[in-house]
């Protein structure tokens, strides 16, 4: 009798742990980070396909987002898909593409930092050559970095800020290609 006690005992003690280690899973899942799969090259050279990406759902909560800021958000044109980008305008931008540069607020800002050498960006859909933008509120202007290979405002418009899911912060498999996700601009 004692030793099924004993039994009983153990299997309550696992029961318990393995409730809580899921409670404190979900809750993180849900409310602080999740991971994503790259999956394409729309972000190519800075991620890789079948990369996983850990994005923070908790920071939209606490900062604003960035010119810069790499996100990950709904499809607006497939909402069952999951789409990386980054973001090129924020509210009140008045962004164009010109000779295969984007212009921010006039200035041809520097895109060394992810785009590979001799990568030109030009228009699609919804953005012309030469022709302006304003980014309204509630909204942002993303581009993929992988230009010629990616859906993106170019095509589709601007994203609606509740569309996003959360701010892309770390890069954590394969495991020989770990790395933090930093703003280029640091801003």
């Amino acid at each position: 009798m004692e030793i099924l006690k004993k039994i009983y005992n153990l299997t309550l003690d696992t029961l318990q742990t393995l409730l809580l280690a899921a409670s404190i899973f979900l809750a993180i899942y849900i409310f602080l980070f999740r991971p994503f799969q790259v999956s394409g090259q729309s972000m190519d050279p800075t991620f890789k396909n079948k990369e996983y990406i850990l994005t923070s759902l908790i920071s939209l909560k606490f900062e604003d987002l960035e010119r810069g800021d790499v996100i990950v958000f709904k499809s607006p044109t497939e909402p069952d898909k999951d789409f990386i980008k980054r973001i090129i305008g924020i509210h009140g931008d008045s962004v164009y593409i010109q000779d295969g540069a984007v212009f921010v607020n006039g200035k041809k800002i520097d895109e060394s930092a992810y785009l590979s050498n001799g990568v030109k960006t030009f228009g699609g859909g919804f953005m012309h050559e030469g022709i302006p933008v304003t980014v309204p509120p509630d909204n942002y202007l993303v581009f993929g970095d992988n230009r010629p290979f990616s859906s993106d405002s170019r095509e589709w418009g601007f994203l609606e800020t509740k569309k996003i899911i959360g701010k892309s912060m770390l890069v954590y498999w394969p495991l020989n290609n770990i790395r933090g996700i930093s703003n280029p601009y640091g801003e």
